[in-house]
């Protein structure tokens, strides 16, 4: 079942919606903001928009704002829904690089 940011009126009235799809994917984790046909994908690493096509200036700031402040919510919903592609993927474990032996330098000495 998919989770839906509730936003304020009046945009809900008018037919926008934002939300977290349960089938999605392996791709970048994001929010989809929808109005009517169109559709703009966000990151929730970055809450940049992610495609160019419709272009993100179409939405308005009030509702890309409701997407930003809501951030940590939308983020635990999708990796509750997406448990195999969370939002903050762990950090690889640094491998250990043997330190090399130290050797002393010997100076060059002049030969006159």
């Amino acid at each position: 079942m998919p989770h839906e940011l509730l936003l304020p009126e009046p945009w809900t009235s008018q037919g926008w919606k934002v939300k977290i799809f349960d089938v999605e994917g392996p791709e970048e984790p994001h929010v989809t903001v929808r109005f009517r046909a169109r559709a703009w994908r966000v990151s929730l690493r970055s809450g940049n928009f992610l495609d160019r096509e419709p272009p993100g200036r179409d939405v308005p700031e009030e509702i890309v704002s409701n997407v930003r402040d809501n951030l940590a919510a939308l983020v635990t919903a999708w990796d509750t829904l997406h448990p195999s592609n969370v939002v903050k993927s762990p950090e690889p474990e640094a491998e250990e690089v043997p330190e090399k032996p130290k050797t002393k330098k010997r100076k060059k000495s002049r030969q006159t």
